[in-house]
């Protein structure tokens, strides 16, 4: 069980971009948070993974209290964190970036598991291969992975639907929610593209100004659904 009480925070002292935040997310769920550019998305991520400066409340993942906690921190106690852009290290090897998952996990063997080759085929034909060099969709399998590989019970993703074929996307999705049901992850997914938020997550939560202020099931969300023209309207 993942649950965020009453969060509030910003960048600056006293310039809370998060307003009071409260959500709870059951193990082997994905959930969807959508709202307009600027409305508080990524710097939720931000709070979550210990990379906001200024935040207060409670931040907690299976009773283990993650606010205050440096980001490695975080990272070691159960936190995957896909940031958008993706951030892989170009120069790195494939199989490289994918060790970096098991890096400060002193309970997980140096060594990748099968499962990881065999999730997404094309990282074990590019394991050779510079990061920098894959396409978008493949440098965000090889993101995702790099978080999976580290047995997270909470992944984050930011936007991964950014610069990928339509194609790739609804297969990375698919992917994920497998995972999450085979594994009990929770997942939390921030994303403006419904198709993908449709074929990924039971539910989506609407934030507006650095408040959660609605939620509706993801089955027969459109763009002319009250609700998403509500708080993704321009």
């Amino acid at each position: 069980m993942f649950s965020i009480t009453d969060v509030s925070g910003g960048y600056l002292p006293g310039g809370n971009v998060l307003r009071g935040i409260s959500l709870g997310l059951a193990g082997g769920t994905v959930t969807a948070l959508m709202g307009r550019n600027g409305m508080g998305k990524s710097t939720l991520m931000r709070a979550i993974t210990g990379h906001l400066p200024h935040a207060g409340g409670s931040i907690r993942l299976q009773e283990r209290e993650l606010l205050g906690r440096p980001a490695y921190r975080v990272a070691q106690a159960g936190v995957g964190y896909v940031p958008q852009g993706r951030e892989i290290f170009g120069d790195f090897s494939v199989e490289e970036n994918l060790m970096m998952g098991v890096l400060g996990k002193t309970a997980l063997p140096r060594v990748l598991p099968e499962w990881a080759w065999s999730t997404f085929p094309i990282l074990r034909e590019r394991r050779a291969q510079r990061a920098g060099t894959l396409s978008g969709g493949q440098q965000q399998q090889l993101a995702i992975m790099r978080a999976l590989v580290g047995r997270p019970q909470l992944l984050l993703l930011d936007e991964p639907s950014e610069g990928i074929q339509p194609s790739i996307v609804m297969e990375i999705g698919a992917t994920i929610r497998r995972i999450a049901a085979e594994q009990g992850l929770t997942v939390l997914l921030v994303e403006q593209n419904l198709d993908l938020v449709r074929a990924m997550a039971e539910r989506c939560l609407f934030i507006e100004n650095g408040v959660i202020v609605d939620e509706a099931p993801t089955a027969g969300l459109s763009p002319e659904t009250p609700i998403v023209r509500r708080y993704l309207s321009a």
